[in-house]
């Protein structure tokens, strides 16, 4: 039969309170509502992102189109100024030559031409994709904000917490002095299976840890039991501490 004093009961509803104390800062850690506000802009700037990519990737695409009319308009600007030069040149003098680099310089500037207008037409169809890239831009650096403050009110909260997790450990190595240890190592074991709480309080015939009624039976036999002889509940299996 296990035995335990009052006082040393008493001593473990404190380590309790201490615990259950330290537990409730720990769920709050990590359950701030920072956390939640993070996590929702986080998402935000995720599906941001996407969007984002789509859009500059047929940027990107309508840049490399342009790129290649640059380089084709460039091309055919240089044939047309060698066409133009061998023409005005002297070295051409047969009028049906003439003709035909007349006729070339032409077609070349329709081209230039040509190209041009689509160029414009890529140039025309870059701008709103520039301008929703813009907004895209301001819309993340104002994300990005509310990331940065929501970061910096969990460092806060966690440090306070934290202070206040530390001062525990401190009261809980003091409150477990007068607890033996096999007592102890009890407590721990039936706090791991019963929800953070392992000792409570009887009250009358009710247990203040399942809060359940016990059987009159129960506790008859529980108060006829001697003070130092340690009981618990016979619904949850808490160690019961008699009033």
């Amino acid at each position: 039969m296990t035995t335990a004093s009052p006082d040393a009961l008493e001593a473990l509803l404190a380590v309790q309170a201490i615990d259950t104390h330290a537990d409730q800062l720990r769920h709050r850690r990590e359950h701030l509502p920072a956390r939640a506000d993070l996590a929702a802009t986080q998402a935000q700037l995720a599906e941001l992102e996407r969007r984002a990519g789509a859009v500059r990737a047929e940027r990107r695409e309508l840049s490399a189109a342009e790129k290649r009319l640059e380089d084709e308009i460039a091309m055919v600007r240089d044939k047309a100024k060698q066409a133009d030069a061998k023409l005005y040149s002297g070295t051409v003098n047969v009028p049906r030559e003439l003709t035909a680099l007349q006729g070339d310089i032409e077609s070349l500037q329709r081209r230039q031409r040509q190209l041009e207008d689509e160029e414009l037409e890529l140039m025309e169809q870059g701008e709103p994709l520039d301008a929703q890239l813009a907004v895209f831009d301001a819309q993340q650096a104002t994300l990005d904000e509310q990331a940065a403050a929501s970061l910096a009110v969990i460092t806060e909260e966690e440090a306070a917490i934290d202070a206040e997790l530390a001062a525990l450990d401190a009261q809980r190595a003091d409150a477990v002095a007068p607890v033996p240890a096999d007592l102890l190592t009890l407590y721990d074991k039936l706090r791991r299976g019963l929800g953070g709480i392992a000792v409570a309080r009887l009250h009358g015939n009710r247990c203040d840890g399942c809060h359940l009624t016990l059987s009159a039976v129960d506790v008859d036999r529980i108060r006829h039991e001697p003070d130092d002889v340690l009981v618990q509940c016979t619904e949850c299996g808490r160690i019961l501490v008699r009033a």
